[in-house]
């Protein structure tokens, strides 16, 4: 009977590591998985003890069952610092794992010539073989290690009762439980000289809830949701909270913005009526009913932005909570409410005047796209000489019929074709300047602009022009670097997906860099510019580009020849 309660409790514990091992989780907690894969080979030993028919079988056995009162408490003991989030040493864990060891090598190699055991003898109790041993004078290393994990434990759950701080005090007492329970069943068990243990049955149990609380354990900690880099070095917060709108994590920069956030313990509720709620559960709030996905506010002197996602812990895994990103847009809201005000004032000034409107928004949106090449010295006289080349892009595909763009439409892409890099006025000089190549999270910075960039054409142009402009132009500014093939951004839009003016804009921006100078290469040469283009048709570039493209690249390479270009 007992032998057949062990293979239960074997097969549950295999059951917990083949769960484990299908579920596609991004972060491995490798203490965790220690436990889940030494349960079973614990288990294992127990109940092949049980069968033994000689005393040598049981040996053998005993090498199995060894581990746990070895290897699995100290990882056990480990994982309850690692809840508290406590940093332990290295020499720590070479310590405990050395004197892991040290007892396991005593058990294997003395276990049979009564240096460990003096005598071992089988007993067939009906349910199963018991075995009853008299102690050698090596098994005093045992009880020594017993005593060293028990004042271990002692010390640390002190320490987890007093120690103030956000760490899951939950993660920390399930650890705790099952570790004492397991030690007072080890005692037991040797006092009142049980023939059985009850040991493997609190095994699998502990097992159990560790596998269901998996999940939520990793939550606690912000970079199993973030990388360490985004931890340790991002200029944006980090925060955390379970679909209950229970508080999980953060990362330091969090604390700069919401510094209250330092006193909230974790997987509890924020006060209701406190500054946290109004930011963190009006924005739930908001995004459950109206999908918005950002909050601004004002910490002091600074702006904050705060933006909303949802997070799962692993690929494909259901949603657990909500990250929330933090960041501080102090200087691009002053800049957009300068361009706010300044926008009203024209409006309120010239509104009878519509030709005049269009004629200072024009200059507006121009002085900012010179603005921003003036900074970057990298693309000096782009703005002037992408929109000449718009301009003959737009004659040609008028002329050739490629498209069906009456003329409103045409002067459209033409008057538009300055915003396409306005939103580059809100990239750090260290990136918008650097002369080498970029790092993949500068890259990432540098790859915003186009969003700004729709943005501010919103913001400029929205109240004041025509909405079919408007569209035009955001367009532009938005999507002029998708690629025909899928693999551009801001969205990754694929081939027709991307509207036509983006697609000649993406002609117009490419060639102009391949056969102007920058500060980090030379100008191409006409020729090699064109077999740069037309090999682009059909993967970078709308193949439908390609005729017109060639129907004008003389006109083009005139363009480029003369001073006017200059």
């Amino acid at each position: 009977m007992v032998t057949a309660i062990y293979g239960i409790l074997l097969i549950i514990s295999v059951g917990v590591l083949l769960y484990m091992a299908i579920k596609t989780y991004e972060n491995i907690d490798i203490n965790y998985w220690t436990i889940v894969i030494l349960i079973p080979l614990v288990i294992l030993g127990y109940y092949l003890k049980t069968m033994a028919q000689t005393t040598q079988a049981a040996i053998y056995c005993f090498c199995f069952i060894y581990i746990d009162s070895t290897v699995l408490l100290m990882v056990v003991l480990l994982c309850m610092l690692r809840a508290m989030e406590a940093k332990t040493p290295i020499w720590v864990k070479i310590a405990g794992y050395g004197a892991c060891v040290v007892h396991l090598a005593i058990v294997w190699l003395c276990i049979d010539n009564q240096l460990y055991y003096k005598s071992m003898r089988l007993i067939d109790t009906g349910m199963g073989i018991a075995t009853k041993m008299q102690s050698g004078p090596l098994r005093l290393y045992h009880w020594i290690f017993i005593a060293a994990v028990l004042v271990s434990m002692v010390i640390i759950l002190v320490v987890g009762v007093i120690k103030k701080g956000t760490y899951s005090r939950r993660s920390f007492a399930i650890y705790s439980i099952f570790l004492i329970i397991g030690i007072a069943m080890y005692i037991l068990e040797f006092v009142v000289d049980l023939d059985f243990t009850p040991l493997p049955a609190v095994y699998v149990a502990a097992d159990v809830m560790i596998c269901i609380e998996y999940d939520r354990a990793h939550a606690h900690d912000i970079s199993c949701l973030i990388s360490e880099q985004q931890k340790h070095r991002s200029r944006k917060g980090y925060a955390a909270f379970d679909l209950s709108g229970r508080y999980l994590s953060c990362n330091e920069k969090t604390y700069e913005f919401l510094p209250e956030l330092k006193e909230q313990i974790v997987d509890k509720k924020l006060k209701e009526d406190s500054h946290l709620a109004e930011i963190f559960y009006k924005l739930i709030k908001d995004y459950k009913d109206n999908k918005t996905m950002s909050l601004i506010f004002d910490v002091g002197d600074v702006i904050c932005k705060c933006e909303i996602s949802e997070f799962a812990m692993r690929q494909r895994g259901r949603k657990m909570g909500y990250l929330f990103d933090l960041s501080d847009v102090t200087e691009e809201q002053k800049m957009i409410a300068v361009m706010k005000d300044y926008n009203k004032s024209l409006d309120e000034e010239v509104t009878a005047k519509t030709a005049h409107i269009e004629h200072i928004q024009e200059k507006l949106v121009l002085g900012l796209a010179n603005m921003v090449e003036n900074r970057d010295d990298n693309t000096g006289g782009h703005v002037k000489r992408t929109s000449d080349v718009i301009k003959i892009l737009v004659e040609q595909i008028e002329e050739l019929g490629v498209y069906n763009i009456d003329q409103q439409k045409a002067t459209d892409i033409i008057k538009a074709a300055p915003t396409h890099d306005l939103g580059k006025i809100t990239i750090e000089n260290a990136i918008l300047l650097k002369p080498g190549k970029l790092t993949d999270e500068e890259y990432a910075i540098m790859k915003t602009h186009s969003t700004k960039s729709g943005e501010f054409v919103h913001i400029l142009l929205e109240d004041v022009e025509e909405p079919h402009f408007v569209e035009v132009a955001y367009n532009v500014a938005r999507y002029h670097h998708e690629r025909w093939d899928g693999r551009g951004y801001p969205e990754g839009l694929v081939g027709e997906m991307i509207p036509v003016e983006a697609r000649i804009m993406a002609v117009a921006d490419v060639y102009d860099a391949l056969v102007s100078k920058r500060c980090y290469k030379e100008s191409l040469s006409f020729d090699k510019a064109a077999q740069i283009m037309i090999e682009g048709m059909g993967t970078q570039f709308d193949p439908n580009m390609l005729p017109v493209f060639i129907g004008c690249r003389e006109r083009l390479e005139q363009y480029y020849s003369s001073a006017e270009a200059r």
